[in-house]
């Protein structure tokens, strides 16, 4: 016997995930991110964690656990690209993040993966938010190179960073260049320092010698960027530094660069299609909050995606850590500034997971891709649009959080009278 569960009733599930079923989501609009666009009123099921079939006049099988999803729209879950989400509780209490290593003396080898927390308290927002996997980032220490960012998906189980050491984050803005020594020249060359040490590992070290930038470990840790084999997620803002990121990795062949914060990038559009460079911003900025980014608009995003450059939003504007689940609303907005309402939805799903290597699993709702799908009760750009039911790997998830719960408790009014303290 089918059982039919309303997504509503699962907005209110058990407090763990459902062990891994069969699923099948019904009664919806489904947008694909595929050649198939949008289906009206169609089935999305799920076998073994995995996408099986998709379309409408589709039938739920028998013995399927089933979501009806009442009119609303049936979407890949959300990719957030840039994220600190299970490295840092509080922000204003250092012994709750483990962002950055301000007193290390490691580069490049210092990775995310080991300080991750899969129970962090925001993860469950970001959850609500309709958001299935996210990027993990450091941030930079005393040196611009942060250290490997990794990947990981909102279940807040165990496994859930799936990827490690998945790309290499360097900052060479202007706090950048605070870092090298007060100058964007210093960084620069600290960075073509630390490249040549890693090209030149192991011989380099020989003999217990040093490098000329990095030492011997985070040069090891390094020699897999510099070869491509990992991307490398370089924060830069102006035109003109922009400009010099294309050079470095025209001048290092192998050298797989991403371009992270990208204020001014609207400025360069053509030139980062050309070389197939893909940024990750945010729709969101265009106040001139520091010279970085004078120029930076509303519609910088709609200008990327016209000149044909693969981008991605990310929420900076608001922070990385707890208002992460604000990605569909910066997304909004760049649709509300010319972007196209695919384009923008793409940059929030499909993209970002191009962008890592991993777009053939996630971000689409197609036959092999990963059962990570969302259920809304109107278009997800949509403020006012709310989160009806979310699978990840085919698992339906819990819909609390933390913070839900304590507004729900201390909601609760005592008469006058009795005791406080008793439950």
């Amino acid at each position: 016997m089918r059982a039919y569960i309303s997504a509503f009733a699962l907005a209110a599930a058990a407090t763990a995930p459902a062990l891994a079923q069969d699923l099948a989501v019904t009664n919806g609009r489904i947008v694909t991110n595929t050649e198939a666009g949008v289906i009206e009123n169609g089935t999305v099921i799920i076998r073994g964690g995995e996408i099986a079939e998709i379309g409408a006049d589709l039938e739920a099988p028998a013995g399927f656990e089933v979501i009806d999803a009442d009119g609303g729209w049936i979407t890949p879950g959300l990719f957030h690209p840039h994220t600190q989400l299970g490295l840092i509780e509080v922000g204003l209490e250092a012994n709750t993040s483990d962002t950055a290593a301000n007193e290390a003396s490691f580069t490049a080898s210092i990775d995310v993966a080991d300080a991750f927390n899969p129970n962090g308290a925001h993860i469950p927002e970001a959850r609500q938010g309709g958001i299935t996997r996210f990027a993990v980032y450091p941030s930079t220490g005393p040196a611009i190179i942060g250290g490997r960012g990794a990947l990981a998906d909102t279940s807040g189980a165990e496994d859930s960073l799936f990827a490690a050491r998945e790309f290499l984050f360097v900052d060479m803005s202007q706090s950048g260049a605070n870092t090298a020594g007060g100058s964007r020249a210093a960084a620069w060359a600290f960075l073509r320092a630390a490249f040549e040490d890693a090209r030149f590992y192991p011989g380099r070290f020989m003999s217990h010698h040093e490098g000329d930038a990095i030492n011997r470990f985070d040069a090891a840790a390094l020699v897999d960027a510099s070869r491509g084999e990992i991307p490398i997620v370089m924060q830069v803002e102006r035109a003109a530094d922009i400009r010099r990121a294309i050079a470095f990795a025209d001048a290092n062949n192998a050298l797989r660069l991403i371009v992270s914060g990208g204020g001014e990038a609207w400025m360069v559009a053509d030139e980062l299609a050309e070389a197939g460079i893909p940024v990750i911003l945010d729709p969101l900025r265009n106040l001139p909050a520091s010279f970085d980014v004078l120029a930076a608009r509303l519609d910088g995003p709609a200008r990327l995606h016209a000149a044909g450059v693969q981008t991605a939003y990310t929420t900076v504007s608001a922070d990385l850590y707890f208002n992460v689940r604000l990605l569909r609303q910066h997304a909004g907005n760049a649709v509300a500034h010319g972007a196209e309402w695919e384009d923008a939805f793409r940059a929030i799903s499909l993209t970002p997971a191009e962008i890592y290597g991993v777009g053939e699993t996630y971000g689409a709702l197609a036959e092999g891709y990963a059962g990570d799908v969302v259920v809304w009760d109107g278009d997800p750009l949509e403020v006012l649009s709310g989160v009806r039911a979310v699978a990840i790997g085919g698992e339906v998830q819990d819909l609390t959080s933390r913070q839900a719960l304590l507004a729900e408790r201390y909601a609760e009014e005592i008469a006058n009278g009795e005791y406080g303290y008793r439950h």
